[in-house]
């Protein structure tokens, strides 16, 4: 890190609720938000956001009538850029930057569009604008009437966090000094489902909890998952207002041995924690928020990884899978949102169905992780303000 950097609001969009607020409130319980939905005639557990949050959601994409040929995803994104700029007291006139990324992009509107094409053999006029990656930062800018640079991209389940290393490298450059980073996705399609259930990951659980997140001892994959979008504040500086301040941060990226492996002890959580970490004494980090997908193999990696970089003082880890679902590009910031929720109320977020589950004294320091297919990781570090 070259200079400290802000986190001065955060806003969501998901099965938590449709504010950081009812996130707050939700994680309070030990309810999951996952429940099941028919897809191809077949029942399958989905982390959805709530109705009155999609009845917003509705209400928003009437309000304009370009915004009604947009995707959920997009949508997702306006609805929590609004509130997470409103939140940071930030105006147009800024010109702040925008990173908002996305695993799948407008997955609801390209399965629909091809649908159409494979039945009549012609696209529709908007099949390309509506279904493009860059439209999520493109309509948000448009939205927010900023100026500053918008960014889109896709790095599978770490972008959101890498939308986070953009924003950094923009501030630490003089070029920015406020940005507007986060993850948006809509997954919850036939085809989608479909696909995570030919990688034979997703959950067939038959108990209280359909994702067994962080449980190392289960014997089979519990992925689920989930809808939403998260966005982040973010401004140079240590600002009063900051909810938590970013120490640090790390990436790594791992040869593939398969499309979607990872090593046993994953060597890119490793080098992402461990750069993260490069000022700081690692025995100072009270929690470590994982990715832990819900599947053996990633959950177990990721373990070994952190007792490889911790040692003999593995700090409490915990992680919001096993109640939101996996949300791909958008995970990494829901997990964000988590992290700042424990430094603000200084308590820690567990996860019910594991016994004996470590409870640090304090939190003051928390790691957060994310990666996704091809081993791209990611290690954001927080501190309290």
């Amino acid at each position: 890190m070259n200079k400290p950097i802000s986190i001065t609001a955060v806003s969501s969009i998901s099965p938590l609720g449709k504010s950081f607020e009812e996130a707050c409130e939700s994680y309070k319980n030990d309810k999951h938000c996952i429940s099941t939905s028919l897809f191809n005639s077949e029942s399958v557990f989905i982390a959805k956001i709530p109705n009155e949050a999609k009845a917003e959601i509705n209400v928003f994409r009437q309000s304009d009538n370009k915004y009604k040929s947009l995707d959920l995803s997009v949508l997702y994104a306006l609805y929590a850029s609004r509130k997470a700029v409103k939140k940071a007291n930030w105006h147009s006139s800024d010109n702040f930057g925008i990173n908002i990324g996305s695993s799948r992009g407008a997955t609801s509107l390209f399965e629909k569009y091809h649908e159409g094409f494979l039945k009549n053999n012609k696209a529709k006029t908007l099949s390309s604008p509506t279904t493009t990656l860059g439209n999520i930062s493109s309509w948000v800018a448009h939205d927010l009437q900023t100026l500053g640079p918008e960014i889109s991209h896709s790095i599978t389940c770490s972008t959101a966090l890498h939308a986070m290393l953009n924003g950094i490298a923009w501030i630490n450059s003089g070029m920015s000094d406020k940005f507007l980073v986060g993850g948006s996705e809509a997954p919850l399609t036939p085809f989608t489902i479909a696909q995570m259930q030919a990688l034979k990951i997703y959950s067939k659980e038959k108990g209280d909890y359909p994702c067994h997140a962080l449980d190392l001892q289960k014997s089979k994959n519990t992925m689920v998952l989930g809808e939403g979008a998260s966005m982040v504040c973010l401004e140079a500086g240590k600002k009063d207002s900051a909810l938590a301040i970013i120490k640090g941060h790390g990436y790594a990226t791992e040869i593939l041995e398969h499309n979607i492996s990872i090593s046993r002890d994953a060597q890119c959580f490793q080098k992402s924690m461990k750069m993260a970490l490069r000022n700081t004494n690692p025995d100072d980090v009270d929690v470590v928020v994982m990715h832990a997908p819900g599947t053996i193999k990633g959950d177990i990696s990721e373990f070994k990884a952190i007792e490889t970089v911790f040692k003999n003082k593995v700090p409490a880890v915990t992680s919001n899978k096993w109640k939101v679902g996996h949300t791909f590009g958008a995970s990494g910031a829901l997990s964000i949102e988590l992290a700042v929720l424990m430094l603000q109320q200084q308590v820690f977020v567990g996860i019910p169905y594991l016994k004996d589950q470590k409870e640090p004294k304090k939190i003051h320091t928390i790691l957060v992780n994310a990666v996704g297919f091809g081993g791209n990781a990611v290690s954001i570090l927080l501190t309290k303000n």
